[in-house]
């Protein structure tokens, strides 16, 4: 009888040391002196491409604005076969515009000529000092390929007079003068000087510059009583234009490049300028952002500590557990927080040492706060016993932890959403664009050796309100 109690008392034992073994061996599982490499966080690449499908009332009414009324005015010319006189080309009519292909379009050009001819001074022209009044109107017909160039310059290519739309006739000494051809020849001669290939008619980079003043100026977002700036710095700008299948005149539009954070004196005080053109190969409607938002570890202590500090949690029926003096810290890709302990125990005395917690910085959407997850931590006492006892209630201690060591950043996630609507949406005589569908999360935590890089991930869509 002896020896079963002895053996079973044996038995406890042994099971006992080896429980005590094992947890004792998993809080020697984290190596605080090994954190590994800190993490490198992502480039803050950003993107928006917006296709512009124009509606053809917008587009002629476009080109109705840019066309002067005023085409040509010429005093005293000579037209040739002796005939000389003035001459003043005006529109008369809106301005009709087919496309050909995908590149090329036609004018539909309605106009009034006026003037009075005459015979030159020469020959009969001595004789016959008067001029014939000219009152006629004709629409001829234009083809032509506009261009914008990497500088944001505008040409025209492929010009070409398809039909003059009219004839140009009068009466001169009961003569009938067929002035067609001549102003056909005056047509070309002004194309040929003013719309050559290497011509630049105008240059949209000034409208470009305003616009882009508005929406690539710098912008605040105010969180934790300050504000941090960002701005935009753009790398390419990616353009193409072209009329589709059911001759709508198209362009694809694209901005890339990087979201830079700045301390709230230092914000630059206007836009990045933007660079030439590139060719744009998407047709997708699309707005991607990262914006690079950081939290100091001072701050995060405030924060953490306000939850963690002094903060008493009972762990079993005996022994209350309290934290303070919180401070945080990178651990290779983890966030750790070493923090003072005292664990008072109805049946003993006191215990007391530090506790170096170590956890993943993660998201939780409920909250709309930073919390910690898979956590783990090493105590550190010269009590052994403070080893073994704050060891064995290792997982109650890491629930509450998680429980308390909660950052909120759901006003820097809604301050940042009204931050890019505000600054992306644009109003302009032809179109208004709004921001839509705008979902905007972190996307990761990225310890650093003076607080954690939030990079909060922007998605949506570019909305279109023709006027």
């Amino acid at each position: 009888m002896t020896k079963i109690h002895f053996a079973t008392q044996l038995q406890k034992y042994i099971i006992q040391s080896i429980f005590l073994l094992l947890v004792l061996v998993g809080c020697k599982s984290l190596d605080i002196s090994n954190p590994g490499p800190l993490p490198q966080p992502p480039s803050p690449d950003s993107e928006v491409n917006v296709p512009f499908v124009f509606p053809k009332e917008t587009l002629h009414r476009i080109i109705n604005s840019q066309i002067p009324e005023v085409l040509l005015d010429q005093d005293q010319t000579e037209f040739g076969s002796g005939i000389v006189g003035s001459l003043k080309l005006t529109r008369n009519g809106s301005i009709a515009v087919a496309a050909l292909d995908s590149q090329q379009m036609t004018l539909k050009l309605p106009m009034r000529v006026k003037g009075e001819v005459g015979l030159s001074k020469n020959g009969l022209g001595s004789l016959f000092r008067g001029k014939a009044p000219l009152d006629t109107e004709f629409s001829p017909v234009f083809k032509l390929n506009p261009e914008i160039n990497p500088d944001w310059t505008v040409s025209i290519k492929d010009f070409e007079l398809l039909d003059l739309g009219g004839k140009l006739n009068f009466d001169i000494l009961g003569m009938q003068v067929d002035l067609s051809g001549m102003l056909e020849r005056e047509l070309k001669r002004w194309a040929a000087q003013n719309l050559q290939d290497d011509k630049k008619l105008f240059n949209l980079k000034p409208l470009v510059d305003l616009a882009w003043e508005q929406v690539g100026r710098p912008f605040e977002v105010n969180w934790q009583q300050g504000s941090t700036g960002f701005s935009i710095r753009p790398e390419q700008v990616n353009f193409k234009e072209f009329f589709d299948k059911n001759e709508n005149f198209t362009v694809w539009l694209g901005l890339n490049g990087k979201i830079q954070s700045h301390p709230a004196d230092a914000i630059p005080s206007r836009a990045f300028p933007l660079p030439a053109l590139s060719p744009n190969f998407s047709g997708d409607n699309k707005l991607e952002l990262l914006l690079p938002a950081s939290i100091s570890y001072d701050e995060l202590d405030e924060i953490l500590g306000a939850n963690l500090n002094g903060k008493s949690f009972r762990v079993d029926s005996k022994t209350i557990l309290t934290l303070d003096q919180l401070q945080s810290s990178a651990f290779g890709e983890l966030l750790a927080i070493e923090t003072d302990f005292l664990a008072e125990r109805n049946n003993g005395d006191p215990i007391e040492g530090k506790l170096f917690v170590v956890g993943k910085p993660a998201f939780d959407e409920e909250l709309q706060a930073l919390i910690f997850e898979d956590i783990n931590f090493k105590v550190i006492s010269e009590q052994s016993k403070a080893k073994i006892g704050i060891a064995l209630k290792k997982r109650k201690i890491i629930r509450q932890i998680e429980k308390m060591a909660i950052f909120p950043i759901g006003d820097l996630l809604e301050e940042s959403t009204e931050g890019v609507r505000d600054r992306l949406g644009l109003s302009t005589p032809i179109a208004d664009l709004q921001i839509e569908n705008l979902k905007i999360v972190p996307e990761g935590f990225y310890p650093t050796a003076n607080g954690i890089r939030i990079y909060i991930q922007g998605k949506g869509k570019v909305g279109i309100q023709w006027k």
